[in-house]
């Protein structure tokens, strides 16, 4: 290593690294392979100039964040343990929930049926067959109240799966805290709340974009003030690359939408270095091994470049690209489905050389129905497996300064930046998708894909080759049908019970507060709290709004 490089790394030593391992010490006093050789917790090159290095590496947890948002990485702690989990009624989530949390998991993700997520009660028409199908029915605050019996909620980190309602699943989420005695300021979780990616790769939206957007500043204002250790975004590229997108292409256009997202807060009167502290980010993870840790990297210089060269934060805790990663789901096959731990198993690993947070490990059986209790409990232990089992880590950033890995790291962060200054030419997120522009690149690169199976240049184990005739399929989980049944009878049995006259006042007044500039959460808040149903609050606001209507392409 070179004088100057090693002045550096002192430097990072007093500065950055003391104070963080004052506060959180390193899991163990020293780490070394199976064979008792000393790992570092970083390595460093031994021929590179501090500029250069400084420029496009620099040290961990500090600017540009190449090689990781933490000082310590996972020296310190492993990456949130996550499992999506969420089918039926509130009452079989919540036992799958403290099954999860009984095997070592340390986050919770829940998934919500589609009714949930385009703001319909159980019981309405719109809603059958589908209630409790994908995802658990969460109709109004009791609902809520039953999911999280048990589960202290000052003691776990919740993210929700939803987007277009974010706002009364967050206003039923900390109500349920209050009434545990848990208030807003120790909440920590996040919300999904990205509506952007809805309209071009997922669906489940509800209103047009710009009242979508001022639900979603208005989350940004309220949370800064009252849930500050809550992410009041989850800026998803995982539904943009499940459409069909490349690595780039998922990089770029969550950034973009991310950039649009900043704006409309800007324009709010906001303050980048206060809400910008709120912001996450959600990343799928495929099967090339190499290119996806490369993506990780590249993304996180990538955006310290935007929150500082672009929006002139100068808070440190903007520029750090936090987020979540979830495993293929597209990539997983019904054919051969044990193949799928795998596929699963480098995905995760690639996850966490790349540096992620937080992750999610699909299960096998996801490719035919919602997984079974089995299959959930192989994906958490191949978290656990590369966690404890095989030293990757032990080190920071392991694979920094493979020609290979640097050079994959530079041109995904070059190419995403050209697809980023191709939007900002439209105008931005919301014209290129007004424009179709997005969508049709994630067509376009999804029809090549699929071409790309079919005449062979693409091999996908199990379907185009290698495949058997006589393949076993696992036993899958069944949703019953009677759980809709029950459902609406307990939501009449609510409607029975409520006060019927502080629901309508609750329901009068948000709907007075569309027409002005309030923020519309407290008004959301005092709706749930006296039991308006989500499809309740949502027509209130489909009145004054209307619904989405995709452009034609």
């Amino acid at each position: 290593m070179n004088y100057e490089l090693k002045n550096e790394l002192t430097k990072w030593q007093n500065k950055t690294l003391k104070a963080t391992l004052k506060r959180f010490p390193e899991r163990k006093e020293s780490f070394q392979t199976s064979s008792d050789i000393p790992i570092e917790r970083f390595y460093l090159p031994s021929d590179i100039s501090v500029e250069e290095y400084q420029a496009r590496l620099g040290f961990p947890g500090e600017y540009p964040f190449t090689r990781g948002v933490q000082p310590t990485m996972y020296r310190g702690r492993f990456w949130t343990m996550r499992q999506y989990a969420g089918y039926g009624t509130a009452q079989e989530t919540n036992e799958r929930f403290k099954y999860l949390l009984a095997h070592g998991q340390t986050g919770l993700s829940i998934a919500f049926d589609l009714p949930t997520q385009i703001g319909y009660d159980s019981d309405a028409p719109m809603s059958l067959g589908e209630v409790g199908k994908v995802g658990v029915a969460i109709s109004s605050l009791e609902d809520m109240e039953i999911l999280f019996d048990g589960i202290p909620l000052d003691k776990v980190s919740t993210s929700m799966t939803i987007n277009a309602p974010a706002s009364i699943l967050l206003a039923m989420y900390i109500i349920v805290g209050k009434k545990q005695g848990v208030s807003p300021e120790k909440l920590r979780g996040t919300i999904q709340n990205d509506i952007l990616k809805e309209y071009v790769a997922r669906g489940t939206y509800i209103f047009p974009p710009k009242p979508s957007m001022r639900l979603i500043t208005d989350i940004f204002a309220y949370c800064h003030e009252h849930v500050p250790m809550f992410n009041t975004i989850s800026i998803s590229g995982y539904h943009i690359r499940e459409a069909g997108s490349t690595a780039v292409q998922e990089v770029a256009f969550t950034f973009a939408n991310a950039i649009t997202y900043i704006n409309a807060a800007l324009n709010m009167g906001l303050e980048i270095d206060d809400f910008g502290t709120q912001l996450s980010f959600f990343f799928n993870c495929h099967n090339n091994f190499f290119e996806e840790v490369a993506k990780f990297r590249a993304a996180r210089r990538l955006w310290a470049k935007i929150a500082q060269d672009r929006f002139k934060a100068t808070n440190p805790k903007v520029w750090r690209l936090r987020f979540h990663t979830q495993t293929g789901g597209s990539t997983l096959t019904v054919q051969q489905a044990p193949n799928n731990i795998a596929r699963v198993t480098m995905q995760a690993l690639a996850a966490v050389l790349g540096g992620t947070q937080s992750l999610h490990t699909n299960s096998m059986d996801e490719a035919m129905a919602l997984p079974t209790e089995g299959a959930v409990q192989t994906a958490l232990r191949t978290q656990q497996i590369i966690a404890y089992e095989t030293g990757v880590a032990d080190t920071i950033d392991p694979l920094a300064g493979s020609y290979f890995i640097e050079q994959l790291t530079d041109e995904i962060e070059h190419r995403s930046m050209n697809y980023i200054k191709k939007i900002d030419d439209m105008g931005g997120s919301l014209v290129a998708i007004e424009h179709g522009y997005i969508q049709q690149q994630i067509q376009e690169s999804a029809y090549q894909y699929q071409r790309n199976i079919e005449n062979m240049s693409q091999v996908v184990v199990g379907v185009n080759k290698f495949a058997v005739e006589d393949d076993i399929k696992p036993e899958l989980l069944q949703v019953d049908d009677s759980i809709q049944h029950n459902q609406i009878a307990r939501l009449a049995s609510l409607r029975a019970r409520r006060d019927y006259e502080a629901v309508k006042s609750a329901l009068h007044a948000l709907a007075n507060a569309i027409n002005s500039t309030d923020n519309l959460m407290p008004y959301i808040l005092q709706a749930v709290e006296v039991y308006a149903t989500i499809g309740e609050i949502c027509d209130t606001l489909r009145d004054a709004w209307g619904e989405y209507q995709p452009t034609q392409l």
